[in-house]
């Protein structure tokens, strides 16, 4: 692997990664649970007030995180970051040790444009980072026919 001898990763808080473009926040059964208690609500009202359901690959609908009009996660506030930072989805927490990122060198280097922490900071070792990878790997997320009855 390229990144044998680790690869340098400092966050910078920047929250760049929260904020400005679409995409999916993929939230598995433990996410799920976290994020309830962290906001000390029922499953059904977390969903509703955070939540939507999105075509998967396998042609599901999946739980993700919604996004603002403007594509900011709706975890993200202006005013100290990520509200759930605590219990951040695995997906978020792993960032940007995800598998397509570590491709190799060239779509990591490429990732730094979008990440001014990637390729700064401290040196992650080969193994943290294979730990990091795994995690994101083993994302499986909520599909909607395992929370609300089938019709």
């Amino acid at each position: 692997m390229f990144y044998d001898k680790g690869l340098k990763f400092e966050c910078t808080r920047c929250s760049d990664c929260c904020r400005l473009s679409p995409g999916y926040v993929y939230l598995s059964h433990s996410d799920l649970k976290k994020l309830c208690e962290w906001f000390k609500l029922p499953q059904k009202e977390f969903i509703d007030s955070y939540c939507r359901w999105v075509q998967y690959y396998d042609n599901t609908e999946v739980l993700c995180l919604k996004e603002k009009s403007n594509y900011d996660c709706t975890m993200w506030k202006s005013e100290g970051g990520c509200s759930a930072y605590g219990a951040r989805p695995v997906q978020c927490s792993t960032y940007p040790f995800w598998s397509w990122m570590l491709k190799d060198k060239q779509s990591w280097d490429e990732c730094e444009k979008d990440c001014p922490g990637i390729n700064k900071g401290r040196v992650w070792s080969k193994e943290e980072i294979e730990v990091q990878k795994n995690l994101y790997d083993g994302i499986e997320p909520v599909h909607r026919y395992e929370i609300e009855p089938v019709k």
